[in-house]
């Protein structure tokens, strides 16, 4: 599934948050708007991504709106202690206890999907199917079914799988993303689709793919995984363990880009989590809880060259150190 962020610069997004957070503030005054105001004028990609934040923003409303008001009982209680940049810390904190304490938004699949199967955001399925298959969804995932008498179809919408097939000789168990098929060849596996990439991973048996526009083809064996588009195929490399870790709430990764484990990350937490440019391909060792991704984040800052930039509880950055 491709988001509107994939075409919108990280500095962007960033400096739009930025002027976010400030218009938020209530002693804003004229000045600061009308520099707003210019900064918004000056490009199109600054237009953009203001809309990004202001919809991703608007989502977590009722919680900006209780710690605001939290904020000025505070500063009506003691106004000489609370200076602008203790009220926003303060903001902060009581955003994010919010945050925490809401189940409002976990597990809820956003509207529109209208596929068969869908998990939200945090939420993971393990579904057995008709002919006695076993389905994993990771969070923010999309299937179609479609079982016949002649086959087995799986369509991966946007997100990530595994499987784990159930013999049937008459009829083939198929896997398509908008990049190419995959049939099963009696076999344990795990499909990520993102963007304009399909990442299979085959634990068991095998997979062979066919590329959607140029019909290449190959057999993945156990142990292997490949990443294919449209039209090609990459070279097998060792398959990542990170590809069903995932079903018990982890996340392994192995020599894994930063930016790889950002992006399931993000589909464990609410609100924007990006990343400088500057640090997507730091590698990345270790094992992450997706239950709880703000202590992941923490982990990383931990063991990589970089600095978790929180500017309110849902707009999450990880930038160089």
């Amino acid at each position: 599934m491709s988001t509107p962020t994939q075409k919108l610069s990280h500095a962007s997004l960033q400096e739009a948050a930025h002027w976010y957070v400030q218009l938020q503030d209530e002693d804003a005054g004229p000045q600061v708007h009308h520099q707003w105001q210019h900064w918004l004028d000056q490009h199109g990609d600054h237009r953009a991504a203001w809309h990004y934040v202001q919809r991703v923003g608007q989502r977590f409303a009722p919680l900006q709106a209780e710690g605001t008001a939290a904020g000025r009982a505070l500063r009506e209680h003691d106004p000489r202690r609370f200076s602008r940049r203790t009220g926003l810390k303060t903001l902060l904190v009581l955003g994010a206890s919010s945050l925490l304490g809401s189940q409002a938004w976990r597990g809820a699949p956003l509207p529109g999907w209208g596929a068969d199967l869908a998990t939200g955001i945090g939420e993971t399925r393990q579904t057995r199917l008709a002919d006695g298959s076993q389905l994993w969804l990771g969070a923010q995932s999309a299937v179609d079914l479609e079982f016949s008498a002649l086959s087995r179809v799986l369509t991966l919408r946007f997100g990530e799988i595994l499987v784990e097939t159930a013999a049937d000789s008459r009829r083939p168990f198929f896997v398509d993303t908008a990049q190419g098929r995959m049939q099963a060849l009696g076999t344990r596996f795990a499909v990520c689709q993102q963007g304009e990439t399909t990442r299979l991973d085959v634990y068991a048996g095998a997979v062979e793919v066919c590329t959607a526009k140029r019909a290449e083809r190959l057999i993945v064996q156990a142990g292997q995984q490949v990443v294919f588009t449209a039209q090609g195929i990459s070279a097998p490399r060792p398959a990542q363990s990170a590809g069903e870790s995932w079903i018990h709430q982890r996340l392994n990764a192995e020599d894994m880009p930063l930016a790889q484990l950002l992006q399931t990350l993000g589909r464990y937490r609410h609100g924007h989590l990006g990343w400088h440019p500057s640090v997507a391909q730091l590698s990345v060792m270790g094992a992450f809880p997706l239950n709880d991704t703000d202590r992941a984040l923490d982990l990383l800052q931990a063991a990589l060259p970089v600095r978790v930039q929180r500017l309110t509880p849902w707009w999450v950055s990880v930038e160089p150190a």
